[in-house]
């Protein structure tokens, strides 16, 4: 799916502090892989007059809301946007961090306006190439980071689809996955790691930029079709995936309220991603 989902409000704690009502329904561990996997049965069969491909409600119901979304940085965080400069300084620490052996080519999934890519990414690398799904979306992307003179030729292309669907076709120094792997299935989030994993040169990173659940359940978003994982399942289907964690943080002074966002770094378990 798509796209910088940005920082959301863990409903959670929110009503504990301040007594409100949710939207957001937390489900049991075994429920939700249970309806990820009811909804994956469905991801590309084709429909009955045999010639196009349905897509799920899960899918299309956040391709909807996000269409309605401006093409903001404010609409990309949630109505949040003061936080951006605070969550790209996080993020530069951490890729500073790792040191990242190679600063060619870079790749920004769920990029959606070109937020990271701008900000964070193309200052630092020779390539950066951009997944985002929405139309509008990427259209602005390409006016934002294509725009500017002094980065221009760091701009590289723009794949107009879904990260159900995006299979690379470079190897990349760095893989960046921001606030986007919430709007994925459990086994369409298994199958994009794997992809990842061998679109990554040697000793290349994949990194994951995301809001977790203070609890031990997944945390479902109606409105916009999306769900917020505990850390642990994202550790545990990466290292299904292949990879393994070579460092963990937690994104600081963020306001309060929210749900924790933690970055996380991997590397393939096999020298060549193989």
């Amino acid at each position: 799916m798509h796209t910088d989902q940005g920082p959301k409000v863990d409903d959670v704690e929110f009503i504990q502090d301040e007594a409100q009502t949710s939207n957001l329904v937390a489900a049991s561990a075994s429920t939700f892989e249970t309806a990820v996997h009811n909804i994956d049965e469905g991801v590309g069969k084709d429909a009955p007059n045999g010639n196009e491909k349905t897509v799920p409600e899960f899918y299309s119901k956040a391709q909807k809301y996000w269409s309605e979304v401006p093409a903001t940085v404010n609409g990309m965080l949630g109505g949040l946007g003061y936080i951006s400069a605070i969550d790209v300084q996080g993020s530069k620490n951490f890729i500073r961090e790792i040191k990242v052996p190679g600063k060619r080519w870079a790749l920004d999934c769920g990029a959606g306006i070109g937020r990271v890519s701008r900000n964070l990414l193309m200052p630092l690398f020779t390539k950066v190439d951009l997944v985002e799904q929405d139309p509008t979306f990427a259209e602005k992307a390409r006016e934002l980071c294509a725009g500017d003179e002094a980065r221009c030729n760091n701009f590289g292309q723009v794949y107009n689809v879904g990260l159900q669907e995006f299979v690379a076709e470079h190897k990349y120094d760095l893989i960046w996955s921001q606030w986007v792997l919430g709007h994925l299935t459990d086994p369409d989030l298994l199958a994009f790691f794997r992809r990842m994993r061998f679109a990554l040169e040697p000793d290349a990173y994949f990194c994951i930029k995301e809001n977790v659940s203070q609890t031990k359940a997944a945390v479902k978003d109606e409105e916009d079709s999306s769900v917020t994982r505990p850390l642990e399942i994202y550790e545990r289907i990466l290292k299904e995936a292949g990879f393994r964690i070579v460092r963990k943080v937690r994104q600081q002074n963020f306001p309060k309220g929210l749900f924790p966002v933690y970055m996380i770094a991997c590397k393939s378990n096999t020298k060549t991603g193989a």
